[in-house]
């Protein structure tokens, strides 16, 4: 189904110095000591694993209750990812599904633009009028924290050393950029409430494409957002139907055009269900449909169009920019994956029902019935472009938006990055200076390698009572001109052997029997350049046999 193009993709990382290692999916360490005989090495292991959010969230008019419940669950998302046994180090941005619309003029669309505000400070922002005022619903009663508390500290990037405050969250190395005492998922409850007075024309999808554009143009704030040794999640938030038009076609919401896509083409104004039926086919009972599928049509509603001729802009577009992302990922480090998540119009148990509505009035406005409704009435329209894109890189992550609880749906968001973090086993057989102690003793180097080829040792960590710390007597590399801001520590004990937990190995090095695994430890908030990487070698065993028989 997809049809990879790189000419997009480019255009998010090109910017970037393409890494040779620090991404999540990490293989083991496989490099040996002296002559031994050595596997693929260069790329053991990473300091951490790293991920890049972009939330895109629905800010129409109907999205009020839908942004509480994702405040309110946030907690859960941020816990999954910092309890996750590999550190993961991770930034969050968010933008809206609002791109303007020729009935949208007095809007501010954020056009891809990552949003970091205070919903405190645009409250009007949740007010239509005298219709609908959730500003209490959706800001005031999740928000608990003032400008103080949510001041965003200055940090660099890899591609500007400049300490500037940025417009995303972020936790690098153990180093949130926010004050002290204020929580991730605090500050997000303030930051991610978007409003509900964003056009009612939504693009999640052209959202997404000029989020990841901005994030690698050196003219934006959000230059650098986006790492090519990180895995990058994105997730959609909308109770709507994708509606990523192409502007050259226009006249599909003319008052004055032929109005072919219009429910009611005697309607002064046209509905969202111009989005429907310009994108979309239908098979089957219209009572239940057997299937409806994004289609490319022309202005004259012919399909089958192509780029460039259709009024909304294909899903290829989308579909082959995303993949081009995670093809360039993917020179870097096999493993790694986009992930794509969808909270939309689905049923609890991520079905998707499709049928006209009994309502006319809903199936004017929408083109097509429910795919679900919330307790507190509100319903979502079923995804079909969203849905392609969700089961075209992550099937498993399609979660109702009309669940009462979103906590649900955010822990299994975070738990799709997790697992594809594996820990650094070293996986031969390695000699033991000291055979008469129960622990092993090994003789290992660890060194990190810089983008342009440079070697410098690593120093062993201290051993403190919350696990390593760098040698505050180690002033520097044997490279003169970098200080030391990372040490390294091996492990062990396969659980019982020592008192200590800190030397514990992994579950995933302990079961397979390897004999030691790596972790490093950075100064806090220390950015790693793109192209760095880590190579450890330890002394083997000249009788691997019999030192480790279970060894897998």
């Amino acid at each position: 189904m997809l049809r990879p193009t790189r000419s997009g993709a480019a255009a998010v990382l090109g910017a970037l110095t393409l890494a040779a290692c620090n991404g999540i999916s990490v293989k083991p360490v496989e490099l040996d000591k002296e002559n031994q005989t050595s596997g693929p090495h260069g790329c053991p292991f990473p300091p951490r694993s790293s991920v890049d959010i972009l939330f895109v969230i629905d800010n129409s008019s109907s999205m009020g209750h839908a942004q509480a419940k994702l405040a309110a669950g946030f907690d859960v998302f941020v816990d999954a990812l910092e309890s996750s046994p590999i550190e993961i180090d991770y930034r969050i941005g968010v933008t809206t599904t609002d791109n303007g619309n020729p009935w949208c003029p007095g809007g501010t669309p954020e056009g891809g633009n990552l949003v970091l505000e205070s919903c405190k400070n645009r409250l009007s922002d949740f007010v239509l009028g005298d219709a609908v005022d959730d500003r209490d619903l959706a800001c005031n009663d999740v928000c608990k924290l003032d400008d103080e508390q949510l001041e965003i500290l200055p940090t660099r990037t890899h591609v500007d050393p400049n300490l500037v405050p940025r417009p995303w969250l972020e936790r690098i190395d153990g180093q949130r950029n926010l004050s002290d005492g204020t929580s991730m998922a605090d500050a997000f409850a303030c930051f991610g409430p978007q409003g509900i007075n964003g056009c009612e024309f939504g693009s999640p999808l052209e959202s997404m494409v000029l989020a990841l554009a901005r994030a690698g143009a050196s003219s934006e704030s959000s230059y650098g957002f986006i790492r090519a040794d990180a895995a990058l999640l994105i997730v959609f938030v909308t109770d709507e139907v994708d509606c990523s038009y192409d502007k050259d076609w226009a006249d599909i919401f003319a008052a004055d055009g032929d109005k072919l896509f219009w429910s009611d083409p005697s309607a002064m104004s046209p509905s969202a269900a111009v989005c429907w039926n310009a994108g979309v086919e239908c098979v089957g009972d219209p009572s239940g449909y057997d299937s409806c599928d994004p289609v490319d049509k022309t202005l004259d509603g012919e399909l089958g169009a192509a780029e460039g001729d259709a009024v909304l802009h294909p899903l290829g577009r989308y579909l082959d920019r995303v993949q081009g992302i995670e093809d360039l990922k993917r020179q870097l480090n096999p493993d790694q994956e986009v992930i794509v998540a969808l909270i939309g119009g689905v049923t609890d148990d991520g079905s998707i029902v499709y049928a006209d509505a009994e309502d006319p009035l809903f199936q004017d406005s929408f083109g097509i019935g429910p795919g679900c409704t919330a307790a507190d009435g509100t319903s979502a329209i079923p995804p079909v472009r969203l849905r392609e894109l969700t089961y075209a890189f992550t099937p498993a992550n399609l979660f109702s938006i009309c669940s009462s609880d979103f906590a649900p749906a955010l822990e299994a968001i975070a738990a799709s990055v997790i697992p594809r973090s594996r820990p650094a086993c070293y996986t031969r057989c390695v000699a033991d200076l000291d055979p008469d102690t129960a622990i092993l003793e090994p003789d290992c180097t660890v060194e990190q390698k810089s983008p342009t080829g440079e070697r410098a040792a690593i120093p062993e960590c201290l051993r403190s009572a919350d696990g390593y710390v760098i040698n505050p007597d180690t002033e520097r590399y044997a490279m003169p001109s970098e200080l030391v801001d990372i040490c390294y520590a091996v492990l062990v004990d396969p659980g019982d052997l020592t008192s200590d937990p800190h030397d514990d190995l992994s579950v995933e090095c302990s079961d397979r029997n390897y004999p030691l695994e790596f972790v490093v430890e950075r100064r806090p908030g220390v950015e790693v350049p793109s192209g760095t990487a880590i190579m450890a070698s330890c002394l083997l065993s000249d009788f691997p046999q019999l030192d480790c028989p279970g060894l897998d």
